[in-house]
């Protein structure tokens, strides 16, 4: 609240200008980060503040908006007293969402000057900005997903088909977090893959580490299932594609969302470790289920790279076809 004050001119009148307006915060999908980390060891964020009104009609300055960056994918949870409700899912590089308005600048007296008020000594406070409890959660954006038993060969395959170098042991759990590579099919085709750790029985219920990243498959336009069909593992090729579909059906989402329907993507099965093949009724059996099923199965050797050209062949080619339905 002001008034001007000028020799040989008694009656000013007011001249108190208006509160700047406080920044907003925004969420940024950008290549630049692969993970949510910063947001566990630095929780809170805040924009800048609005200036003060001042007088001569000065309005204060507005606040600076806030941009957070995170990776494509983010998918951003509000709480509220019913619960998680989902608020934005950030897909695109580039993508940008308002997540917390900024407050509204106060009134000085100069807003309220009428005929009949020449000097109001009137001047309304500001509106706070919103002020939100924000969960983020990843989900990886990739065309393909490899999905099967701990060590049935997902990162030595995603080793040999992409840039990526994922940790390769024989023993189980050996991979403790997704992992994607690109796949370029000639100068201009490419398709991302995730190799998805943690899928064993009961997985959706949260053993091993599957429930961790399931969700990581909503996203996937093609699921390959890799098998092991050596006897190494001491488990039925055809039980362990069984098991690992049930877990995909029964996949649910955060709260109430359910997930994308895992079990109605486009499928290619895998018969892994064709080198250590010493039992071929193995592979007959699980390629007598598959052909019944109508799931086109592969048998390659990702140690020896043996198939991997008609493999790849095959996910360009459902992968072309899913971007082709996505686009009508």
């Amino acid at each position: 609240m002001a008034f001007r004050r000028e020799k040989f001119v008694p009656r000013g009148g007011p001249n108190g200008g208006n509160g700047g307006d406080g920044g907003s915060v925004y969420l940024r999908a950008t290549l630049h980060q692969n993970t949510l980390v910063a947001f566990r060891f630095n929780p809170e964020f805040k924009a800048q503040r609005g200036g003060h009104g001042l007088g001569s009609n000065c309005t204060g300055y507005s606040g600076e908006d806030l941009y957070l960056e995170v990776p494509p994918g983010t998918v951003v949870y509000e709480q509220t007293e019913d619960g998680m409700i989902p608020l934005a899912d950030l897909t695109d590089v580039g993508q940008t969402v308002m997540i917390a308005r900024g407050g509204r600048g106060g009134r000085g007296n100069a807003a309220f000057l009428t005929n009949a008020n020449r000097a109001p000594r009137r001047a309304d406070p500001g509106e706070a900005g919103e002020e939100k409890f924000l969960k983020l959660r990843l989900k990886l954006v990739a065309d393909v997903g490899l999905v099967g038993f701990p060590n049935a060969g997902k990162s030595t395959l995603i080793s040999r088909i992409s840039a990526a170098r994922p940790k390769i042991a024989n023993y189980p759990f050996t991979t403790l977090s997704p992992n994607l590579g690109v796949v370029h099919m000639g100068e201009d085709n490419s398709f991302v893959v995730a190799d998805v750790p943690g899928l064993i029985e009961g997985a959706h219920e949260g053993h091993g580490l599957g429930i961790k990243f399931l969700s990581h498959l909503e996203r996937t336009k093609v699921l390959v299932h890799v098998i092991d069909v050596s006897s190494e593992s001491g488990r039925d090729p055809v039980s362990d594609f069984k098991i690992i579909s049930k877990e995909l059906e029964m996949f649910e989402g955060v709260g109430d969302e359910l997930a994308a329907a895992l079990s109605t993507k486009r499928r290619i099965a895998v018969a892994n470790k064709i080198d250590s093949l010493d039992e071929p009724e193995r592979l007959k059996k699980l390629a007598r289920h598959m052909k019944k099923l109508k799931i086109p199965l592969f048998a390659i050797s990702a140690v020896t790279g043996e198939g991997l050209p008609a493999l790849l062949e095959a996910m360009w080619t459902e992968v072309s076809a899913a971007r082709a339905d996505d686009a009508t």
